[in-house]
């Protein structure tokens, strides 16, 4: 399990990679890929007629 130092240290590895004013965008980019995979999970799921209806 991943503990506090852990994680400190891979933010601060993160930081020195992309730098402050990166992190956002990626993380703006990360959320919209997370979206797009749990509605396309959702598309999956769901049967034929459904997804007729929500077009």
């Amino acid at each position: 399990m991943i503990g506090t130092p852990e994680i400190i240290l891979i933010v601060l590895v993160v930081l020195l990679l992309f730098g402050g004013k990166k992190i956002p965008e990626l993380m703006r980019g990360l959320g919209k890929g997370v979206k797009s995979f749990k509605d396309g999970m959702k598309g999956i799921d769901a049967p034929e007629e459904s997804r007729k209806d929500a077009e």
